[in-house]
């Protein structure tokens, strides 16, 4: 029985924080995932799987071996997608702050820590989260930014992976469940700036993200175009009020970008030129890779 002191030490924050799991035919990966909110240094108070419509034999028994480990609760529902299974693990999670965690990305250790104490320290700050660290096709430490809902217009500044007060998420009617084709998080996100607050990011990567070309973020990009229309369409009042700002962050952007292609063409002088665009800069890149290619050498 534990009752030391050193393990209250251990289990400071404890009964502030639940961890929702997500999962969906993930197999071992979502064993994976709850083994490392397991071995969190502030251990969360529960730790949720719901298990959204899981079809195959593999993964169905990660879940059964889930439901009989302690400190774990399974709840499982008919597929309706990753939106409908993080609220069902909110509306069961009765600490005051929940961590979302898709079933086949992992936390760090300090991953809680980190997140809980910059919310205990900001009553401003409604959602924490960190950098990634991208394995599978990818290797690569991602930086999102956070902030408030105008950094959210132009992109998604926080993973999908967050600690977030259950009295925010409930204020801003949690995630929408008609979006079951990507940009569910951005959306939410953005539902929970709506009326002021803001969301920090841990300069740390302490979430381990897994990346393969199905991967639904990876899909989702397919319909970029679509997806972020219905974003724009729904938060329209917010887009108003901060279209200016908007505006120049996707221009900014799209500078960044350009400069990057630009680069990478001028350094491969077998590269293809495209035809140039024309009122966008497309002519004026032309120009400058044109102009590099042809100088001459440094010395």
């Amino acid at each position: 029985m534990r009752g030391s002191a050193a393990d209250a030490d251990d289990r400071r924050g404890a009964s502030c924080v639940s961890v929702v799991v997500t999962s969906h035919d993930q197999g071992e990966l979502v064993a994976e995932a709850v083994a490392s909110a397991q071995r969190q240094t502030t251990a969360p108070e529960t730790i949720i799987v719901v298990d959204d419509g899981s079809s195959d034999a593999a993964s169905l028994d990660v879940v059964d071996r889930l439901s009989r480990t302690g400190g774990v609760v399974v709840h499982r529902q008919a597929n309706a997608g990753v939106s409908a299974a993080r609220n069902a693990g909110f509306a069961l999670a009765t600490t005051p702050l929940v961590a979302v965690l898709d079933g086949d990305d992992r936390f760090e250790p300090t991953y809680l820590e980190r997140t809980t104490a910059v919310l205990d320290a900001r009553p401003d700050v409604l959602a924490a989260s960190s950098w990634l660290r991208a394995h599978g096709v990818l290797d690569a430490v991602v930086r999102p930014g956070g902030g408030v809902a105008a950094d959210f217009l132009h992109r998604n500044a926080c993973p999908a992976e967050a600690v977030v007060r259950k009295d925010a998420w409930e204020r801003c009617g949690g995630y929408d469940e008609a979006m079951r084709h990507g940009f569910e998080d951005w959306d939410f996100f953005l539902g929970l700036l709506g009326h002021g607050g803001r969301v920090e990011i841990v300069p740390e990567p302490l979430i381990l993200y897994r990346t393969t070309p199905v991967s639904s973020n990876v899909r989702s990009m397919d319909r970029r175009i679509e997806l972020y229309g219905r974003i724009v369409d729904k938060h329209r009042p917010l887009f108003e009020a901060h279209l200016r700002e908007t505006l120049l962050a996707l221009e900014l952007r799209s500078t960044e970008w350009q400069a990057r292609w630009e680069d990478a063409v001028a350094a491969d002088p077998d590269a293809p030129l495209p035809d140039p665009t024309f009122g966008d800069g497309g002519m004026a890149s032309a120009v400058r890779v044109r102009s590099r290619r042809s100088a001459p050498p440094p010395r």
